[in-house]
């Protein structure tokens, strides 16, 4: 086995605290190459922290540069644990940041200080949920997110609206091109993560699969097949995903087994207790049908992020460093 081989994964995500402030930067790493079990690197503490803005982060999501070159890692900047007794989650709709946080790191394990890019229009009352992948076309990184929009007129955004996916381009995760909206469904939808299939040996289109949560209708957690990111051909797949677990299921995340043609589905529950993700699994990604895996071990309250595939030599690296 070489240093260059599949081996090992690393999930970006933050903790659920309600006394304490885990709203930060965390990484946990498989046990060996078991994308079943799971370890909170750093001695449990996170690895880097928000220290502007709404002064804490959620739903981090972890890039790997196309070039080689290092990672990224965008999150919403936003803090809701402030010790305020309850959470005004119409307020922050509304008036909440419009700018995502950034790091950089070329190796997982040092990090740069956060940066923060306003992203969302001044329609916009939110940035939430960020996620992005590389465009072969264009060269470019796709980042898409949820915000609620209002009219233009609407400047205290006082009137109804729902939350749509935007989607803006980067080559640098520092400067972004105009932001449109890239999936509106009438109501609210939220939490959208793409997995992108890989071409077969015989020839066989790429497909694209984009997962989000329905949070204004009763699809839930909702998956969806597609010929390209921007197609129009969009058809359901399978609605409801994780709800033999519990109604309350959000921020899918999607990755593929490193020697098996086995695919994985996480599904984050802030209604059981204790919150955090939980596991679904599949080996027909096209089918819609996904089985809960058991004897999956996470850290309790491991809440809204990213799985990353390593190689050896990086899974090493971030068990010696961390």
């Amino acid at each position: 086995m070489t240093d260059l081989d599949p081996y090992g994964y690393v999930l970006v995500h933050f903790v659920e605290d309600h006394v304490g402030h885990g709203e930060r930067l965390y990484l946990s790493l498989s046990v060996g190459d078991d994308p079943l079990r799971w370890r909170r690197l750093n001695g449990g503490e996170p690895v880097a922290e928000s220290t502007r803005g709404a002064r804490g982060i959620r739903d981090p999501h972890l890039v790997r540069r196309h070039d080689g070159e290092g990672f990224h890692v965008v999150a919403t900047d936003l803090r809701v644990w402030t010790g305020q007794p309850t959470i005004d989650w119409d307020h922050l709709h509304r008036h909440g940041s419009r700018d995502l946080v950034v790091w950089d790191s070329p190796d997982l394990v040092t990090w740069s200080a956060p940066r923060y890019v306003t992203v969302a229009p001044a329609e916009a009352g939110m940035a939430w949920a960020p996620e992005a992948h590389y465009d072969e076309a264009s060269g470019e990184y796709l980042v898409y997110w949820s915000s609620t929009l209002y009219a233009p007129d609407d400047v205290e955004h006082a009137g109804e609206s729902y939350s749509r996916i935007l989607v803006a381009r980067t080559r640098d995760f520092a400067t972004f091109g105009p932001a449109q909206v890239y999936l509106d469904q009438g109501e609210e939808v939220i939490d959208l993560t793409v997995y992108v299939e890989s071409p077969t040996r015989d020839g066989e289109h790429t497909r694209v699969h984009r997962f989000a949560k329905d949070n204004g209708g009763d699809r839930g957690v909702f998956q969806e097949t597609g010929s390209a990111f921007l197609a129009d051909d969009f058809v359901a797949t399978a609605d409801g995903l994780g709800r033999e677990l519990a109604v309350g299921v959000e921020a899918p995340l999607v990755f593929r087994h490193h020697h098996e043609r086995r695919w994985y589905l996480w599904v984050d529950s802030y209604e059981l207790d204790p919150q955090g993700y939980r596991a679904l699994t599949t080996t027909d990604l096209a089918s819609g049908q996904w089985d809960l895996v058991e004897g999956f071990e996470l850290p309790a309250n491991t809440k809204h992020g990213t799985v990353l595939p390593l190689m050896r030599a990086e899974w090493e690296r971030l068990d010696r460093a961390l």
